[in-house]
């Protein structure tokens, strides 16, 4: 038995590899198929945001003169 990762011999390596790689794919097949998919029309649209007066944003009490 192996107790660190600097002498453990090859064949340990190759299965900490292995093991690395499968879980890796397993993660992004979950995180493809978790997707959502809506086939029922609902489509973004696109909004537009008018820009309203000019606002000042100030730390102190004093006014701004311009």
């Amino acid at each position: 038995m192996n107790h660190s990762i600097y002498s453990a011999d090859r064949t340990t390596h190759l299965k900490i590899v292995v093991v690395a790689l499968v879980a890796g794919i397993a993660v992004a097949g979950f995180g493809i198929s978790a997707r959502t998919f809506s086939d029922d029309g609902s489509t973004q649209t696109a909004r537009v945001v008018k820009a309203g007066k000019p606002v000042v944003v100030t730390s102190t009490n004093t006014m701004v003169v311009r």
